[in-house]
């Protein structure tokens, strides 16, 4: 299994601090000692899990948008995005719980041509108001076939936002993005005109879900 490497420190911490609760317990021969051990080490194994990034494969071709991120689609929508796709575009949002893999990926190949940052709030990460109130990054493609933009947004448990790419990087489709911690949401945009291929409460799963196709 692979792991993020924004989490290496987390699981290193989480560990260390579960083998001293452990030579704590055997030191002193408390059964509290023990109990309290072995749930740090249910901690530590869930800290390892959270950050898991496991290779992904699936359908990929230029006319398929792919998902950018494991969870549940929670809205479909016609929206006005003007700060990259210029007008008009259709959105799908994915929200995230904590026991979703994390790590985020490109859903089309092409050049990271737009990247912006929105300080915000921390409000849970589903409903509506979540795009325009809490943090966020945006990240916007020039794909062979048109622009697509990817929106991470933080939860009321994320507090860090990864992305990994500065404007003028080409990038493949399904390669790592960026990562949220911990729980939050990714939202995506393609043109009015593209096929939304999933509908709301449909699960997704990122490089291989395909989420929308292009005419």
């Amino acid at each position: 299994m692979n792991f993020a490497r924004e989490g290496l420190a987390f699981i290193i911490v989480a560990a260390l601090i579960a083998a001293a609760a452990y030579t704590a317990a055997l030191t002193r021969r408390s059964w509290p000692l023990w109990l309290l051990a072995f749930t740090l080490t249910l901690v530590a194994l869930w800290v390892a899990y959270f950050f898991r990034d496991p290779e992904r494969t699936g359908p990929r071709g230029e006319q398929l948008v792919i998902a950018p991120a494991d969870g549940k689609v929670v809205l479909i929508s016609d929206v006005d995005e003007p700060a990259f796709m210029g007008g008009r575009s259709r959105r799908v949002s994915i929200f995230m719980n904590v026991f979703n893999v994390h790590v985020n990926r490109y859903p089309s190949r092409g050049m990271v041509a737009h990247r912006a940052y929105v300080k915000g709030r921390f409000g849970h990460a589903g409903p509506e108001k979540a795009s325009t109130d809490n943090e966020q990054s945006s990240t916007g493609e020039d794909t062979p076939r048109g622009r697509v933009l990817i929106r991470q947004i933080a939860g009321s448990v994320a507090r860090r936002i990864v992305t990994d790419h500065s404007e003028g990087t080409e990038v493949a489709q399904a390669q790592r993005m960026g990562l949220i911690r911990f729980g939050s949401r990714v939202d995506v945009f393609v043109p009015a005109g593209v096929d939304i291929l999933v509908k709301v409460g449909d699960k997704t799963k990122a490089a291989q879900t395909v989420i929308a196709r292009w005419k």
